[in-house]
């Protein structure tokens, strides 16, 4: 019995897991806010309440931190080495490349087109309190220093970490090791296989704890800043929302429509991702649910292991469209404070650096926060700009962080067809009309 067929006998009481997580998803943001208006005027108690929620939202990403580096790892070395033409695997690796450049580079226009229409900088007054940036003031990678991270000294270490770029480039030359070994290599490549079927089983487990985590997140959230931290910034928020809700449609639905994706079903299979990054504002934690989503879709498992883990680091771009907005908004403000004019040709040398200084942006929460005021400081803006912004980059980072899913997701579906290897009836039997779980 598939899946589909179960979700559509399921009985009301029963909700499928995606209506769940939106379920969790209103009740955290209520909890939040009423936590918040009954505990208000006693701030210890308030903190001691979020910190028991937080604990259960840190649970939960815990558990699913813990199982990404044995999946990436199994997910790569076996679709890697599973393919006998490792020309294919080099040009699989080219292909997502040029895409994550070209989605990236538009992201940018459409945020820089977005920020300029709306001006949301304009009338700001800027604090001149930088003490909020704390310990986000880190200097950021150079691109050497990017280059040579990729390459991990102990795969022990990169793991423990979470550093995906590095399992990733561990995992392409283990695989390639795997595939020239020949017979001594196929235990590898079964024990990788059936490493991957188990930690899909695991993923499994611990999604029926998502509900629950979403809500904890979004009320820790909500507890903390209140709904009303967004009226305060309101214009920037609104402008962040809206480029993106443009950039999806416009740019991923010109995708969708070129590459002849079917859409409904797209949109069932990564609706689940979506709202867990959504909620958690962390990629890491919509991953294994992407894996196997977009592999139930009809993407061939070689390129989902390849393409997903690559995507975390070089196609963000709800993240890197955020820095287009977020840097411009400073720069309009400190336009209108000291009436020094931040022209297009600077905005556009801008939005340059940061494709570049954007690249590898750890999958956590408020990262993308370390290349704005490494671009604030290369271009002589005002670090207050990046302060007053952390009152509501909560908020923001949940948008950016679920439409860097989105596209990850849809490029692995892009690659895949680029292959020929798209399964479309696949993804019309798992995800179609008849399949409304």
């Amino acid at each position: 019995m598939s899946a589909s067929t179960t979700d559509e006998r399921r009985p009301w009481y029963r909700p499928s897991l995606s209506r769940q997580i939106v379920l969790g998803l209103v009740a955290g943001t209520l909890l939040g806010y009423f936590s918040r208006a009954w505990l208000i005027d006693k701030p210890a108690s308030l903190d001691s309440f979020l910190d028991w929620v937080a604990l259960i939202r840190d649970i939960f990403l815990h558990l699913i931190r813990m199982m990404i580096a044995p999946l990436v790892f199994a997910s790569i070395v076996q679709g890697i080495a599973g393919h006998e033409d490792m020309k294919k695997v080099g040009r699989i690796g080219l292909k997502a490349l040029i895409y994550f450049e070209v989605l990236t580079g538009l992201a940018l226009v459409v945020g820089l087109l977005v920020v300029n229409l709306l001006k949301p900088g304009m009338g700001v007054t800027l604090s001149g309190d930088t003490s909020g940036l704390g310990a986000i003031t880190q200097k950021p990678l150079t691109v050497i220093e990017t280059i040579l991270h990729i390459f991990p000294t102990s795969l022990i270490d990169a793991m423990a970490r979470g550093d995906v770029l590095q399992i990733v480039a561990f995992s392409v030359i283990f695989a390639l090791a795997v595939s020239v070994a020949g017979d001594a290599g196929k235990p590898i490549l079964d024990w990788c296989e059936s490493l991957r079927q188990v930690m899909f089983k695991f993923a499994g487990l611990i999604m029926t704890f998502a509900p629950f985590g979403v809500g904890a997140a979004i009320a820790v959230t909500v507890g903390h800043q209140g709904l009303v931290a967004l009226l305060g910034l309101g214009k920037l928020v609104l402008t962040l929302y809206l480029a993106l809700i443009i950039f999806i449609v416009f740019v991923f639905g010109a995708v969708i429509w070129l590459v002849k994706i079917p859409l409904k079903p797209f949109v069932r299979a990564v609706r689940e991702p979506f709202t867990l990054a959504f909620a958690t504002a962390n990629s890491e934690a919509a991953l294994p649910d992407a894996f196997a989503k977009m592999e139930r879709f009809g993407v061939p498992r070689g390129i989902v292991g390849f393409v997903l883990p690559m995507g975390y680091s070089f196609n963000l771009d709800g993240s890197t469209l955020y820095l287009a907005v977020a840097s411009v908004f400073i720069a309009q403000a400190a336009e209108a404070a000291s009436h020094v004019h931040f022209g297009i040709g600077q905005q556009i040398l801008m939005m340059l650096t940061l494709m570049l200084t954007s690249k590898g942006v750890a999958a956590v929460p408020r990262a993308s926060l370390v290349v704005l005021i490494a671009a604030l400081q290369s271009f002589n803006l005002p670090l207050e700009g990046a302060a007053m912004i952390l009152g509501v980059d909560a908020f923001m980072d949940m948008a950016r962080t679920s439409v860097n899913v989105l596209g990850n997701c849809l490029a692995s579906v892009v690659v895949a067809r680029w292959e020929n290897e798209f399964d479309a009836a696949k993804a019309e039997t798992e995800f179609g009309d008849e399949a409304t779980g």
